[in-house]
């Protein structure tokens, strides 16, 4: 009798969702969970109707707002004029095609990738896609999350799957303890900054290691949210029993008889001994300090002990030349520690770190302590749940009586298509996941660190190591 050969956990899953293979390099793939937002899936509705094609699973489909909603307390889907339109067509697609709809009045309400996990809408070895690229996020629970454009978006709502490139597999695997202070953004910023932003492109990634294993799920999910961030395709980690009990009595996930069924499927879900991955890399998790990025990428990152970069000392021209653009945008003197470097605006929030866990590490710091006077700043729950959990164990009180404007679920300032824009010139520490040149607002300098660290520069008024506030 054959032995079958030992699989990667990305082959486990794709290969169980398979429906033929297209071409050499493409395989047709069904999609269990379709997760809506306003501001991609207008166009594909239109594109429907216009097909004269209707949802093939409303069933397996749901919609929320998120990314241009308001998140002014008392907010109603006016509140917003720039994207009132397109969260009124949002409403009316989900009602004409009988899809749930999530919308600001919702108690379900918030960030696509917040709400996924959060209502068991995500479950391991599922496949899940939506209209944008961090979708990644589900691999945090071991689910292939697939981000897709807005014709994906249509091709999905018409025929339930995905055409898609077979993707080649990558295991970045965490060895060591992480020291006091550091998270797992700061694991996931430390990765960045040492491999780069293009060593996933095309990839799998996969997450393994001790650190790994250590972090608790709502921690895995900020991993996995910023595999985008490293070229991947997607990013996921092994599901185990912390998995299991995160996902137990979720209102969409499986119950009884089902749930027994389906996790004797889950425990199947690992990579085997010996599977072969395209691509292996190692980071020492024990040798990272709290991260914060100075550049306008994720790899253009340091520890908070440690300098910018000075284009000087730089061979390449190339590096070169682009460390001396990104200092000029982000009006930082070459070779300055990192540590010090004045703050106007301090934003917690995100589907990156948006979570209860990270409202309640920013709020541990800001307890009895005041925000600088000149600095603003915004606590964002990641979703209407979020806000209700974080209320109920009076995190809002904490944060207000600081000085922090407490807002309603939403993207907020990760992306400045709202009312949430850092000012022109004005230099904001985030917990999202993007620092871009513009991506926070016109001319906006974006440093990009974990929940923790923003509070303690929010209080500090400048970027300071958070290990030092106790």
């Amino acid at each position: 009798m054959k032995m079958a050969s030992p699989r990667t956990l990305f082959a486990k899953i794709w290969q169980a969702h398979r429906i033929r293979a297209l071409d050499e390099t493409r395989d047709l793939i069904f999609v269990d969970r379709h997760i809506l937002q306003e501001t991609t899936s207008a166009a594909a509705f239109e594109g429907l109707a216009a097909a004269g094609r209707n949802v093939r699973h409303p069933e397996l489909t749901v919609a929320t707002q998120d990314h241009i909603v308001s998140t002014r307390p008392g907010r109603d889907e006016g509140t917003n004029p720039g994207g009132a339109e397109l969260m009124r067509l949002m409403r009316i697609n989900a009602t004409t095609n009988r899809i749930a709809h999530f919308g600001v009045e919702d108690p379900r309400q918030g960030i696509v990738h917040v709400i996924g996990p959060e209502l068991g809408l995500v479950l391991p070895g599922t496949v899940v896609a939506c209209g944008d690229s961090h979708t990644s996020t589900a691999g945090g629970l071991g689910a292939l999350g697939i981000g897709v454009g807005t014709s994906e978006v249509e091709h999905v709502l018409a025929t339930q799957t995905l055409a898609l490139p077979r993707p080649k597999t990558l295991r970045m695997t965490f060895e060591g303890k992480p020291g006091t202070g550091v998270t797992a953004k700061d694991l996931v910023l430390h990765a960045l900054g040492r491999f780069g932003i293009a060593v996933g492109a095309g990839h799998a990634i996969e997450y393994a290691g001790p650190a790994i294993r250590a972090l608790p799920v709502e921690a895995r999910l900020t991993v996995c949210n910023m595999s985008i961030e490293f070229g991947g395709r997607l990013g996921l980690i092994a599901p185990d029993d912390k998995a299991f009990a995160y996902v137990a009595g979720r209102a969409f996930a499986p119950k009884g008889t089902e749930w027994d069924a389906a996790l004797a499927i889950w425990r199947t879900l690992y990579s085997d001994d010996g599977a072969v991955f395209d691509r292996e890399l190692s980071v020492d998790a024990a040798s990272a300090p709290p991260q914060v990025t100075w550049g306008t990428t994720q790899e253009d990152v340091v520890g908070i002990d440690e300098c910018v970069p000075d284009p000087l000392g730089i061979a390449d021209p190339d590096r070169r030349r682009r460390v001396e653009d990104a200092l000029a945008y982000m009006a930082i003197e070459p070779g300055r520690p990192i540590e010090g470097l004045p703050i106007d605006v301090a934003f917690i929030g995100s589907c990156t770190n948006g979570r209860l866990s990270d409202l309640e590490a920013a709020a541990a710091v800001v307890r009895g302590r005041r925000v600088a006077q000149h600095v603003r700043a915004l606590v964002v729950p990641g979703s209407t749940s979020v806000k209700r959990e974080a209320e109920a164990k009076g995190l809002d009180r904490i944060f207000s009586e600081a000085g922090f404007e407490w807002r309603s679920a939403g993207c907020s300032m990760c992306v400045s298509i709202n009312e949430d824009i850092v000012p022109p010139g004005a230099r904001s520490i985030a917990t999202s996941n993007r620092n871009f040149e513009n991506r926070q607002g016109a001319r906006a300098r974006t440093h990009l660190a974990s929940p923790a660290m923003a509070a303690a520069a929010a209080v500090a008024g400048a970027i300071t190591d958070v290990r030092r506030m106790g």
